[in-house]
């Protein structure tokens, strides 16, 4: 037998074994989701992070779960048609449009209808006026109702018989335990398993510290 020959009957075994332990592995121990809740927030833009703060190189106060993204200690505030909202977290790193998020409560609190949108689908959504340090910029179609969706790796999808884009239903535990449909996937490298819903959608399921989501489609 010639040596190219046995290297791919060597590799195809190999590959085999592989898949073959993995799902060994996923069948066997099934990773529960985790969930987070996530807040009211603000992704600048550097141009606009500049027009606030004066520089685009905020000051970082904390990783956040998923890696390489961190919240800042800056804050804003947004000025909508019916109300201010103080407080806004501002989370990094800067991006190529200013994004705001919040859940449906918040938007209507100031004026807004609060469309839901995946992140980075930002044309045609609401307006609203950012503030800090007595500066003012308009936000034009940038801010959403953040739909949910689950980060994993390349790893995780596989385990969870799931996709990159594909939609699901996902069973969430707490004191008032929920299926919600219409769940995005996000599949990358860069990502760590973790559900987001909103406060909405938090306070809905009664979350707490137990809690965790399993995809039931």
């Amino acid at each position: 037998m010639d040596t190219n020959k046995l290297e791919q009957i060597v590799s195809e075994v190999i590959s085999k074994l592989n898949m073959e332990m993995q799902e060994g592995t996923c069948q066997s121990s099934q990773p529960k989701i985790p969930v987070e809740a996530s807040g009211r927030h603000i992704h600048l833009s550097k141009e606009d992070a500049m027009t606030l703060f004066g520089t685009d190189e905020l000051t970082v106060d904390r990783e956040l779960s998923q890696p390489g993204q961190y919240l800042y200690k800056e804050k804003v505030m947004l000025i909508g048609p019916k109300g201010v909202m103080k407080g806004i977290a501002v989370l990094g790193p800067c991006r190529g449009k200013t994004q705001v998020e919040l859940s449906s409560t918040d938007a209507r609190s100031i004026g807004l209808k609060g469309i839901v949108r995946d992140s980075g689908d930002l044309d045609g959504t609401e307006s609203v006026m950012v503030s800090a340090g007595g500066k003012v910029i308009s936000v034009a179609s940038g801010v959403i109702v953040a739909r949910r969706h689950i980060h994993m790796t390349p790893e995780d999808a596989v385990c969870l018989s799931v996709k990159d884009r594909e939609i699901v239903s996902v069973r969430v535990t707490g004191n008032r335990p929920l299926i919600f449909e219409d769940v995005l996937i996000r599949v990358s490298e860069k990502f760590r398993l973790s559900m987001h819903i909103d406060y909405d959608e938090a306070n809905a399921v009664g979350l707490n510290a137990s809690s965790f989501a399993e995809i039931t489609l």
